[in-house]
């Protein structure tokens, strides 16, 4: 009896091992390849000004108006991710792949407003807000972990520093 269940768990080992260090290769990977594009495009963006001032510091006149770019970033868990927070959860501690998750999404959603900027010819942004909002359900039954981020900032032409 002892020795059926103890080649019953190997199978299931060898059966679902290869499958969850799968998953975690492509999850990891995926995340890596994400966040190197977030670092390339800061690098490229050096010069872009990024304030949380409601003013619009060194602000050129004579240009076009302020505007208002706006943008929405929804980030949601792989399966294996969630399996570990629910283990995680169960006995208690910090979710920090969940964390990775969120800055993720802050990430891309600053991205997305520079992004935006710089298409309609701004070369500043200010009163940048980056707010959370839920949309992953919250039902018992389908509950999928999702980082969602709301991020809202005035664009303007800002000059050189003499």
């Amino acid at each position: 009896m002892e020795e059926d269940f103890i080649f019953t768990a190997i199978q299931l080992l060898v059966s679902v091992g290869p499958l969850v260090l799968c998953g975690l290769i492509i999850g990891r990977t995926v995340e890596k390849q994400h966040f190197r594009r977030l670092d390339a495009f800061d690098a490229q963006c050096q010069d872009f000004l990024i304030t949380q001032l409601k003013s619009f510091p060194m602000s050129v006149a004579g240009e076009s108006a302020p505007s208002l770019v706006v943008t929405e970033v929804v980030i949601a868990s792989d399966y294996l991710k969630s399996w570990f927070a629910k283990w995680r959860n169960l006995f208690g501690g910090e979710l920090r792949s969940f964390q990775t998750l969120q800055i993720r999404a802050k990430r891309e959603a600053m991205h997305r407003l520079i992004k935006s900027a710089m298409e309609q010819g701004y070369n500043a942004i200010c009163n940048v807000r980056i707010e959370s909002a839920d949309v992953g359900g919250g039902t018992a039954q389908r509950k999928t972990p999702m980082a969602a981020v709301i991020a809202t900032a005035t664009a303007y032409h800002a000059g050189q520093d003499s």
